[in-house]
C-alpha cells in the first residue's frame, strides 16, 4: 500500500495547503495595501525558477496609484474591471522580447549564446513567451506563499495595454495579476479537477 500523497511530499501539510489545497483565484480584495518588501520577498524567491538558458524574460509592472489604474481600466473587459479597479495592487505581467541581450550577464558559460538569436525575432519572442509564462506560473505560487491572494486575468486588450505601458516595442502583456489579502467573498468553490489517470500515462 502506498503512502499518503501529504506524507511522500517534502513540504509540510500547511505548507501545501498554503500554496495549493486551501489557495483560490481571488475576485475580490480587503483594503490593505501591498508593501514593496512584500513584493520584494516574493521576488528574490521566485526569481530561483528555472527558465531555458537562465534567460529571465519576465517583466513586471506594478499599477499602485489610482491614475496607474485608471489608465489599465480602459482595456480591460467589462468583468475584470471593478475588481482590478478594487485590488490594492494590479501586476502587469510582460515578456521581453529582448531577451538575448542579457545572456553573455546571466549566461556567461556560452560567450556566443547572444549571437544565436539575434537575427530570429520570432524564435526570440516565443522563447520570451514560454518562459516568461513559466516565471508567471512561480510568482502565483510565490504571491501564495507570502499568505496573500492573487487573481490572474487574461481578459484584456493586450496590443491596447502594450501601446499604453510598453511604448518601446519590446514587451509582449501575456498576463494581469491582481494582488492583495482576500475579501471574505473573494472566490468561488473550488472547481472539479481532473484526476490522475487522466492527466498521467506511462509508457
Amino acid at each position: 500500500m502506498s503512502a499518503p500523497a501529504t506524507e511522500v511530499l517534502a513540504l509540510d501539510r500547511a505548507a501545501q495547503d498554503l500554496l495549493f489545497r486551501a489557495a483560490r483565484t481571488a475576485n475580490a480584495f480587503t483594503d490593505e495595501p501591498v508593501d514593496e518588501e512584500q513584493v520584494r520577498a516574493i521576488h528574490d524567491l521566485v526569481r530561483n525558477g528555472p527558465t531555458a538558458m537562465n534567460a529571465q524574460p519576465l517583466r513586471v509592472l506594478l499599477l499602485r496609484s489610482a491614475a496607474a489604474r485608471a489608465r489599465l481600466l480602459p482595456y480591460l473587459s467589462s468583468g475584470n474591471r471593478d475588481k482590478t479597479a478594487g485590488a490594492p495592487l494590479t501586476a502587469v505581467l510582460a515578456a521581453d522580447v529582448d531577451w538575448h541581450d542579457r545572456l553573455p550577464e546571466l549566461f556567461p558559460h556560452r560567450p556566443g549564446a547572444r549571437d544565436w538569436f539575434a537575427g530570429d525575432p520570432a524564435g526570440r519572442e516565443a522563447q520570451a513567451r514560454l518562459n516568461a509564462a513559466l516565471q508567471i506560473g512561480y510568482l502565483l505560487v510565490g504571491v501564495r506563499a507570502a499568505g496573500l491572494a492573487a487573481g490572474p486575468m487574461a481578459g484584456f486588450d493586450a496590443a491596447g495595454v502594450e501601446r499604453e505601458f510598453f511604448p518601446d516595442g519590446r514587451h509582449r502583456v501575456l498576463l494581469l495579476m491582481n494582488i492583495g489579502r482576500p475579501a471574505p467573498d473573494a472566490w468561488r468553490e473550488r472547481l472539479p479537477r481532473l484526476d490522475y489517470a487522466e492527466v498521467v500515462s506511462t509508457l
